[in-house]
């Protein structure tokens, strides 16, 4: 049986398009709140595990030793623009740990953010690694392997015991054993491993409220908590998503969402879980499902509310800016 329909493209009156994909709500004793689709397939979070994989780099005490800053720690657990608040960001960082852009193995790319990209071009210069989407997550990798006192050349192998430490926090959030097996290559060239839905959204409900996690994890998983909540920018950046969710809920949620069609996220007050996967790997369709899920169980008011509504909703537009259609929730999730 194929995943259900989770989000509708319409055009004027009709429906143009559709995504299907799975979804858990699960709260942190790892019950089922909601779920639609196959919630024990394993799927590669990829980038919405950061905030997870950031654990050891501040409950080993390495973030405070290295005086890292709360929006230095926000960014550890990004996919951000590119814009020059991020590559200053990443690169602060690795000058604390007593390193530079030469030391991050994660490759290069353009800003994915247009007015960024542009400025440099128009400056005639090229991307570094600092503008990498993912440089802050290994700028903390770099953070924790020097704070060990190790070398951190190859830290993005699955045998450096950095990524060893990191891969061991994940797999105790998630409760999923992780080895060859399940691994892959992510984009900035770490392992990368699949997990259940039902693993992710338990880890996130954990997460959330410190359930079940050693106490020293727990302070540092609402430390990082905090600091996002503090620096919603850090976590994306101008137009995106999660930094929109962020600024509209605040505390109430802490979002993260990943490559190929991943959401995942923390309602702490609720001690909920939210992990999301749309079969044909559409970002936007994950967010519009992650947006109804959070606007249905917090129920936000006011300003919060409308920026949610749009974000559970968002308007389509073609290049005349005339309104044409809307992607909203399917009946599954209505």
């Amino acid at each position: 049986m194929s995943d259900p329909i989770l989000v509708e493209i319409t055009r004027g009156s009709l429906v143009e398009s559709a995504h299907h994909g799975s979804a858990a709500v699960i709260d942190a004793d790892g019950k089922v709140v909601f779920s639609a689709g196959d919630i024990d397939a394993a799927i590669f979070p990829r980038s919405a595990v950061k905030s997870m994989q950031a654990l050891p780099l501040v409950e080993s005490g390495a973030a405070a030793r290295l005086a890292l800053s709360d929006a230095e720690i926000a960014l550890a657990c990004s996919s951000h623009n590119g814009e020059d608040i991020h590559a200053e960001t990443a690169a602060s960082m690795l000058a604390k740990a007593g390193r530079s852009v030469a030391t991050l193995e994660c490759g290069w790319h353009w800003p994915s953010h247009d007015a960024s990209a542009r400025a440099l071009s128009a400056k005639g210069l090229v991307p570094s690694a600092l503008h990498n989407n993912c440089s802050g997550k290994h700028s903390g990798f770099v953070c924790l392997a020097c704070d060990r006192g190790d070398d951190p050349s190859g830290y993005i192998g699955p045998d450096h015991p950095t990524m060893r430490q990191v891969t061991a926090a994940l797999s105790e959030m998630t409760g999923t054993v992780l080895d060859a097996r399940n691994r892959g290559t992510d984009g900035c060239s770490i392992p990368t491993f699949a997990i259940p839905l039902r693993g992710l959204a338990h880890g996130f409900a954990r997460y959330g409220t410190g359930t079940g996690m050693a106490p020293d994890r727990a302070t540092a998983a609402a430390k990082i908590r905090a600091a996002v909540t503090a620096n919603p920018m850090m976590i994306a950046g101008t137009g995106r998503f999660d930094t929109k969710m962020i600024q509209a809920m605040g505390a109430r949620v802490f979002c993260k969402g990943g490559a190929e069609g991943v959401f995942c996220a923390s309602l702490p007050e609720l001690g909920y879980g939210i992990a999301v996967k749309c079969d044909d790997g559409a970002g936007r369709a994950a967010q519009v499902v992650g947006a109804a899920l959070i606007e249905r169980l917090l129920r936000p008011e006011g300003a919060a509310a409308e920026a949610v509504g749009k974000l559970a909703r968002p308007a389509i537009t073609n290049w005349n800016k005339i309104h044409v259609g809307e992607m909203r929730p399917a009946a599954t999730l209505r």
